[in-house]
């Protein structure tokens, strides 16, 4: 056995001790309470460059001078508490190496047979790997984050480009529907207005005839019909644009059978069926209570019976349509409008629910029906609604509320 002396302290050195000590996958050494090194394996002394032989006996100061505060800070600590000192970072950069290196340290009192502490055992493991991993997945997750923020700026666009294109169709189709009316009454108007100025010159001179006087009270009578034709016409446009952003006026709310109420609101819609030779057939389920807005439910049910008579039948061959109002869970209804009509191809039933987006616009309708069901499902009712369709086989809608519904309108994207 060998052994060695540094400041009277004797360190027996058994030679399979000293190999394990030597050949340890970890830094290893001890220090005296003064902080010098009365003991170190090869591993840890590539901290600082020095050899083994180099360490023995020299202060921490001595060898790697930058670490020392910070050693000393713990070595002191042990002395005066007798407590270990663990899982202390250390990083290091030796004269000969560009990259900085890394260690996790962890710090042990060492006793006598008196108890009293003689000197500190370290052990150090390198995590110089480690770290650049975590440097590099920091990088890459910087780089994630910020190819995250460009994306949902250019979502964020994208969506804003999608507002205003949905307002340009809706402003596009508020101009063509009510130009219409408004522009046939503007003609009335100023050809009743010219007839009106030669009718009161022709008093004027006193020449009035009987045929005269009654042309222009037939003129007037005409003028006046096709006035108010024509304006009503628009009035009830208007009033379509209001629902397009569901009416702030529709706000009464109670507690109410969706089934019977659903059996209501069809009684006043049976008798177009027979001219369109169509069969209705209704199946609600019963005893189910919803606190919600009867309105906006039967003008969403209204909306969509209609769609499907005139939408899913263009030949006028017949057809049938279900109507199904049941529980889901105990917490939402569902109802279900299915008919064995034409159905919809993929590019029809992309646009289902724009605004505006018609394909009977030749035969009057201005395609705000299902645009405004999907409004007042979504916002006023607090629900989710759901097309399937395909072409030749039939459309079927699905319209899932909460048996209560929100008390605010939940904020929508057109």
């Amino acid at each position: 056995m060998r052994s060695s002396v540094i400041r009277g302290v004797q360190f027996p050195q058994q030679p399979a001790l000293q190999l394990i000590y030597d050949t340890a996958p970890i830094g290893l050494a001890f220090l005296s309470p003064d902080c010098r090194y009365l003991q170190i394996n090869q591993r840890l002394t590539e901290i600082c460059g020095i050899s083994v032989e180099g360490h023995l006996g020299r202060t921490v100061r001595d060898c790697v001078p930058a670490l020392a505060s910070s050693v000393e800070a713990i070595v002191r600590s042990i002395m005066e508490t007798g407590d270990p000192v663990t899982d202390i970072e250390v990083t290091g950069q030796r004269a000969d190496q560009v990259e900085e290196r890394f260690w996790i340290t962890h710090w042990h009192p060492q006793r006598g047979p008196s108890g009293d502490i003689i000197g500190i055992n370290v052990a150090a493991e390198e995590i110089t790997e480690r770290k650049r991993s975590e440097r590099e997945i920091r990088r890459a997750r910087d780089a994630a984050e910020a190819a995250l923020h460009h994306l949902q700026e250019v979502q964020a666009s994208l969506v804003e480009a999608e507002k205003l294109a949905a307002l340009g169709r809706l402003v596009a189709g508020v101009a063509h529907e009510i130009n219409s009316p408004v522009g046939t009454s503007l003609t009335v108007a100023s050809e009743l207005e010219r007839k009106s100025a030669l009718f009161a010159a022709e008093v004027t001179r006193g020449g009035l005839k009987r045929s005269s006087l009654s042309d222009f009270i037939t003129l007037v009578q005409s003028a006046s019909s096709q006035l108010a034709g024509n304006l009503t016409r628009a009035a009830e446009l208007v009033e379509s644009f209001k629902q397009v952003a569901v009416d702030e006026s529709y706000l009464d709310r109670r507690i109410f059978d969706p089934g019977d109420l659903t059996e209501q609101v069809l009684t006043g819609l049976r008798p177009g069926l027979r001219k369109n030779n169509l069969v209705l057939d209704v199946d609600c389920q019963s005893g189910i209570a919803m606190n919600s807005y009867p309105g906006p439910y039967g003008q969403v049910l209204t909306n969509l019976f209609l769609n499907a008579v005139a939408h899913a039948f263009p030949d006028r061959k017949g057809g049938r349509i279900d109507i199904a109002v049941r529980g889901s869970g105990l917490d939402d209804v569902e109802i279900v409008v299915a008919d064995n009509g034409c159905g919809m191809s993929l590019d029809i039933r992309r646009q289902a629910f724009n605004p505006f987006f018609t394909t009977r616009r030749h035969q009057g309708s201005i395609g705000l029906g299902l645009h405004i069901v999907h409004n007042i499902v979504t916002n006023r009712l607090g629900g989710l609604i759901h097309l399937d369709s395909e072409d030749g086989a039939g459309t079927t809608i699905r319209v899932l509320l909460p048996r209560t519904a929100p008390v605010e309108p939940i904020a929508i994207k057109i």
